[in-house]
């Protein structure tokens, strides 16, 4: 079965270069040129990934990440002009898996979708921690028996620091086995799927018990 990506932008040329190069690699395309069409296009495909301009007409980029975030953890690909790092920390904190800034290489886009689609694919132990059970063979998270969604990104950060709990694992660690060794100096990445980590799984987020800090160094998953 082909694996399809949703195309959101309202920019032709981009759809246009876009579109074919993806076909090319196997991939099944649906496209939308606005932020409400987005969200039928998304309900219609089901989509295994989102491909995601910020700035469009009816709904912008972040509203769009907003409401598939609360329906589904499909991965989610930001591709915009904005490169300010409040606009990727935004992105980011709002859901998305990861942030390409136009204009970009092709190979460097493809290459992310294969990064974002195989990651989860880790094979470890069930972990229990009080009210927390984390199956990373089923890649299954439950708090106080009820399941947690997490996006792909998220899982793969949590799923990082549970095969090395107990042990400090750096912020630079986490970027290179999750997003890539590419990515090194791409904190502020960690710190978001961080912060929405705990909002998630952590009894008082703002006084974490399991995914506690390492000032100046990272974090720890403490059992």
């Amino acid at each position: 079965m082909k694996q399809s990506i949703l195309v959101v932008d309202d920019d032709p040329g981009i759809v246009a270069s876009i579109t074919p190069a993806l076909q090319a690699q196997g991939y099944e395309v649906a496209v939308a040129c606005d932020g409400q069409t987005a969200l039928k296009r998304f309900e219609q495909a089901a989509p295994h990934l989102v491909l995601l301009d910020l700035v469009m007409p009816a709904l912008d980029g972040i509203a769009v990440c907003q409401h598939i975030r609360l329906r589904s953890a499909t991965p989610i690909i930001v591709v915009s002009v904005k490169g300010a790092e409040a606009d990727i920390v935004t992105a980011l904190d709002h859901g998305a898996d990861d942030y390409l800034v136009k204009p970009f290489r092709l190979s460097e886009l493809l290459a992310r979708i294969r990064a974002v689609l195989r990651r989860g694919q880790l094979d470890r132990a069930t972990v229990r921690c009080a009210d927390l059970e984390i199956d990373t063979t089923r890649r299954l998270v439950l708090r106080q028996g009820q399941p947690v969604n997490l996006t792909p990104i998220e899982y793969a950060v949590l799923a990082e620091l549970v095969a090395h709990r107990n042990g400090v694992v750096t912020t630079r660690q986490i970027v290179q086995r999750v997003w890539g060794p590419q990515y090194a100096d791409a904190t502020d990445y960690v710190k978001g799927v961080i912060r929405r980590l705990r909002v998630k799984l952590e009894p008082d987020p703002s006084h974490p018990r399991y995914i506690v800090t390492e000032p100046h160094v990272g974090y720890r998953f403490a059992e």
